[in-house]
């Protein structure tokens, strides 16, 4: 289909603006005139050019030392990386930021969105969660320092989300030792989660595999220490059945149950020796 000469007109002018504001732009990046670069750095910000006004800022930043403008061109700067999904670096400038200008009008977005950043940037469960960690302490300095914030309500869906990942983290590393049949280690990790979250989604499924951790451990162990292992083994099915009286798996542990039962009687004549 043959172009209109409209259309070839729009793209001619097109093509003229954008040169002119690359150009224009390639001038003010080698300027020397603090001012207008930033007058120029703000206008970019202001209609979205967060990469043009980054860049300009993050020059200007040293040169605006001990003027007032210097406070809004890093609170801009900081969030030029934010925009831009930059969240380590934001993280870093926001922090920063705060340090610097703790009474700021701009204090409390500031620390918000290092927490924000934070959250952005905290990976999947299956991955370290060192940075899980960096973001919830950030998020509850913040709740203690603006406990009235208006970004209160999105910063505690945060922390909430953040606390879900920890969880679901330490659900799956304790399940591993299970599926790895390290059932001693599997045993102690998921009575941790057990405590550590008690209220857990995962609640019923933590109580019948340390339960089957258990009672493997029993079953493995030298017949000196399967009596008192056996006899947990008991324990942990009685506090399953309390917990998830309606539980699918309660033909499993009553198998168990009725298992340890029998070793336990098997073996009561054998004094119990001390656990490892």
């Amino acid at each position: 289909m043959p172009i209109s000469r409209l259309t070839l007109l729009f793209l001619l002018v097109s093509s003229l603006v954008l040169g002119a504001c690359s150009n224009n732009y390639q001038r003010l990046l080698k300027s020397t005139d603090v001012n207008k670069k930033y007058e120029a750095a703000i206008a970019y910000y202001e209609k979205g050019d967060f990469f043009r006004a980054g860049t300009l800022l993050e020059d200007l930043i040293p040169l605006l030392k001990g003027r007032p403008e210097a406070e809004k061109a890093q609170f801009y700067f900081a969030n030029t990386n934010y925009k831009q999904r930059n969240y380590v670096l934001s993280t870093f400038y926001f922090k920063q930021f705060v340090d610097t200008y703790p009474n700021s009008a701009y204090a409390e977005e500031a620390s918000f969105l290092n927490s924000k950043s934070l959250f952005l940037d905290s990976p999947g469960f299956e991955l370290d969660q060192t940075n899980t960690v960096s973001a919830l302490e950030a998020i509850q300095d913040f709740l203690n320092r603006y406990p009235e914030s208006k970004f209160r309500a999105e910063t505690e869906n945060m922390s909430q989300e953040l606390q879900k990942k920890l969880e679901n983290k330490a659900f799956e590393s304790a399940r591993l030792y299970f599926q790895l049949r390290y059932n001693q280690a599997a045993v102690v990790a998921l009575t941790n989660f057990q405590q550590q979250y008690p209220a857990s989604a995962f609640a019923e499924q933590a109580a019948y595999l340390r339960l089957n951790a258990q009672y493997a451990w029993a079953q493995e162990s030298v017949e000196s220490k399967q009596r008192e292992r056996y006899l947990e083994a008991v324990a942990f099915y009685q506090q399953y059945i309390d917990g998830f009286p309606q539980s699918k798996n309660l033909k499993s542990a009553q198998g168990m149950f009725d298992t340890s039962q029998a070793e336990i009687a098997k073996l009561k004549s054998l004094p119990a020796a001390a656990s490892n």
